[in-house]
C-alpha cells in the first residue's frame, strides 16, 4: 500500500511538472537577445564587412574594434582605449599587422588609425534617415556579427559621468560637515580630514551637502574645484581634483544590480550627440561601425555605457569627425625651389 502511495506521488509529480512545461515554454537560450541562432539570423549582413572591421591591439589585448574607412588604411576608433604600448592589428584573414595612431578628437573620443594592409574594404555610410526600433547590427572579423539589438533612442546629448572628490558627509550634521575620506581621490591628496566643514565650493558660499554636490555636479572627470574649509578656528582653500569612482569605493555598488550591470566603458559619458541601442556588446568591442540591414554604416559604436545601453556616434557626426582627422595628418607640401 505504501509503495503504491509512492508511486502515485512521483506520477502526480510528473505530470504537474509536464503540464508546467507545457503551460510555460522555455525559449532556447540560443534565441535569446544575441544568441547563436540569433546571430546567425544576420549572417547575410555581417559577412559582407569583414574586410571592413579591424581588430586593435595593445601588447597582446584586444582594446577595440576600427570602422576602415579608406582602402589605404585608415580606420576609425574609440580613442580613450588606446592606452601607450605596441598598437597593432588583427584582419578578418587572421593576420596581425603593425598599425599608427594618427590624430585624435578627445571631445568625441574618436582616433585616426593608419593599418600597414592591404584589401580592406572601406564601410559604406548609410544615407537613409534613423528611426527608432530599427535593427542595429555590430559586425566583426568572423561571418557572424559579435552582437545585434534595436535603436532604442535616437541622437540626444549624453551627460558626463559623475565624478568625486572622495568624502562621505556626517548625516547627523545640517551643514556640509566631512565624515569620512576615500583613500585614493582628490580630497584625501589634498589632505582634508574628517571634521572639516565645507564653507564655499567653486567661490560660491554652501550651507549644506546637497548645495555641495549641485556644484560638484558641474565638474567632470579630471577638472579640480576650489574648496573652502573650515577646520576648528582655522579656515584653508584647497583645489582638488574630480575623480571617478572605482569598483570596490564608496560611490559605487557592489549589490546585487551592480553585479548584473556588466563591464562598461572607461569612458561612457559626455557626448554632445549619441544614439543609443540595447545591444550587449564588451568595452573592447567598442570603436567600430553600427549598420543597418543593408550593411550600411549609422553610427560609430563609442560606448557600453549599461547592462541595457550602447551609444554611437550618429554617422553624420562620424563623417564630420572623420574629416576633420583626415586634415590634421595631411602635412603641406615642401616649398619648391624657385628658379
Amino acid at each position: 500500500m505504501k509503495s503504491a502511495f509512492t508511486l502515485w506521488l512521483v506520477l502526480l509529480g510528473q505530470a504537474a511538472l509536464a503540464q508546467t512545461l507545457e503551460d510555460f515554454p522555455q525559449l532556447p537560450r540560443s534565441r535569446y537577445h544575441s544568441g547563436q541562432d540569433v546571430l546567425n539570423a544576420f549572417k547575410p549582413v555581417s559577412a559582407r564587412l569583414r574586410d571592413s572591421v579591424v581588430e586593435l591591439n595593445v601588447g597582446e589585448d584586444p582594446v577595440a574594434l576600427g570602422a576602415v574607412v579608406d582602402a589605404s588604411g585608415l580606420v576609425l576608433t574609440k580613442a580613450s582605449e588606446l592606452k601607450s604600448g605596441k598598437l597593432t592589428c588583427w584582419l578578418a584573414s587572421g593576420k596581425e599587422v603593425d598599425a599608427k595612431l594618427l590624430a585624435a578628437d578627445e571631445d568625441n573620443d574618436v582616433a585616426l588609425v593608419r593599418v600597414q594592409a592591404a584589401g580592406l574594404k572601406p564601410i559604406e555610410w548609410a544615407a537613409k534617415q534613423l528611426v527608432e526600433g530599427q535593427w542595429a547590427v555590430t559586425p566583426g572579423l568572423s561571418d557572424t556579427p559579435q552582437a545585434v539589438g534595436i535603436i532604442s533612442a535616437l541622437t540626444h546629448t549624453i551627460r558626463a559621468q559623475r565624478a568625486f572628490i572622495g568624502i562621505r558627509w556626517d548625516t547627523f550634521s545640517a551643514r556640509p560637515v566631512v565624515s569620512q575620506v576615500e583613500p585614493g581621490f582628490g580630497a584625501e591628496k589634498a589632505g582634508v580630514k574628517p571634521g572639516d566643514l565645507i564653507v564655499a565650493v567653486d567661490h560660491t558660499n554652501v550651507t549644506n551637502a546637497s548645495e555641495v554636490a549641485d556644484i560638484l555636479g558641474e565638474f567632470h572627470d579630471g577638472q579640480t574645484v576650489q574648496i573652502r574649509f573650515k577646520r576648528k578656528e582655522e579656515v584653508f582653500d584647497a583645489r582638488i581634483e574630480l575623480m571617478l569612482a572605482k569598483p570596490g569605493t564608496l560611490f559605487a555598488s557592489d549589490g546585487p544590480e551592480d553585479s548584473l550591470r556588466g563591464d562598461v566603458s572607461a569612458r561612457n559619458g559626455q557626448f554632445e550627440e549619441a544614439i543609443e541601442h540595447d545591444t550587449v556588446i564588451e568595452p573592447w568591442q567598442c570603436g567600430g561601425p553600427l549598420v543597418n540591414l543593408d550593411g550600411q554604416v549609422i553610427g560609430l559604436n563609442i560606448a557600453r555605457a549599461s547592462r541595457f545601453a550602447t551609444y554611437a556616434l550618429p554617422a553624420p557626426l562620424a563623417r564630420k569627425i572623420l574629416a576633420k582627422l583626415k586634415s590634421q595628418t595631411q602635412q603641406p607640401s615642401p616649398p619648391t625651389d624657385a628658379r
